[in-house]
């Protein structure tokens, strides 16, 4: 008879052991979140300085891994810094959920993280090569926020709330559903960045100088392409606002006991009002660095705010037909 082995065998972790370990992922996800942001405030220094051409070449820096930091290069350099860092934690998030994540779909998403900030790399270098032409300046900043959108979103499904089993609610009214709202605003907010983005990269922040009219007047005269750029800017603050209002109304009549809900519906709103209000300053102190830089930072914060209640809404709010679809038939028409 062979002797029996004596050795344990190897301990499976423990529930407990998988739970902390997944947090420890979320965390690191808010953290890389967090970091993301700082990348969009140090971009926008960069825009708001005309610092764009500080550091003429790239990868390098006047042909040095770190130059002088003096007058503006410590913006434009700044930047590549804080973009190096945000790369090499975004590849780890990547590593991270592909190792843990049992999730397909979150796993590819973090490899679209890491594409996303490859590509972004890739473009900023080519925004200077290139001397700053519009199109690829324009590219660069809405890749910055898609990326940061999707760093926020990973976030969110690695959280402790996204994993555990939910029973959504259904509408309690007729119209249009908060299913339907909050991606129609997101939507509408990214396309709002879009053109900030371009009156930024054609220097046309300041074609209007007034505000709440422009030249005194509701509608200016079009003169040039980026008086009416500025204008539909405006316009699309005035959009994203009664979007966002609607999309906050709505959660707060029929959602307001669903916090997933209420809590980024009432973000929401605050952002959308800060956010108008540094537009405003921002014209009004003629483009001052720290207003104008808040404006593109608070922009990010609305759209990721409202890119989070649109996933949630679709996690926890039901459809009425699928609602309508599984409920059980009256008694009579059973008897029937």
């Amino acid at each position: 008879m062979k002797p029996t082995s004596t050795t344990p065998a190897p301990a499976r972790p423990s529930g407990a052991d998988a739970a902390s370990a997944r947090l420890g992922l979320h965390r690191y996800a808010v953290v890389v979140a967090v970091c993301t942001g700082l990348l969009v405030f140090a971009g926008g220094l960069v825009t708001s300085t005309g610092s764009g051409l500080a550091v003429p070449d790239w990868p390098l820096s006047y042909g040095q891994v770190f130059p002088p930091m003096v007058g503006n290069v410590r913006f434009e350099h700044g930047h590549r810094m804080v973009a190096a860092t945000v790369g090499m934690l975004t590849v780890l998030l990547t590593l991270w959920v592909w190792r843990r994540e049992p999730r397909r779909w979150v796993r590819r998403l973090g490899l679209a993280a890491t594409g996303a900030v490859v590509a972004q790399g890739l473009l900023g270098g080519l925004t200077v090569l290139l001397l700053l032409p519009a199109p690829v300046s324009v590219a660069h900043a809405c890749l910055g926020q898609t990326f940061f959108c999707i760093v926020v979103s990973l976030a969110l499904f690695t959280s402790p709330s996204w994993r555990r089993e939910v029973m959504p609610d259904a509408d309690q009214a007729s119209g249009i559903s908060v299913r339907t709202l909050a991606p129609l605003t997101t939507a509408i907010v990214f396309l709002q960045l879009l053109l900030g983005a371009t009156m930024r990269h054609i220097g046309a922040g300041l074609a209007i100088p007034d505000f709440p009219l422009a030249f005194g007047k509701l509608v200016p005269a079009f003169t040039t392409p980026g008086i009416a750029i500025h204008y539909a800017h405006r316009v699309g603050a005035l959009v994203v606002a009664i979007s966002a209002a609607f999309t906050v109304t709505r959660v707060l009549r029929q959602h307001r006991d669903t916090p997933a809900l209420v809590r980024p519906a009432l973000l929401l709103a605050t952002l959308v009002v800060i956010q108008i209000a540094l537009g405003a300053t921002t014209v009004w102190t003629a483009k001052a660095v720290i207003p104008t830089t808040l404006h593109v930072l608070t922009g990010a914060l609305v759209l990721a705010t409202s890119l989070v209640l649109a996933l949630r809404s679709h996690k926890y709010v039901a459809r009425r037909a699928e609602r309508r679809a599984f409920a059980p038939l009256p008694a009579e028409r059973v008897a029937t």
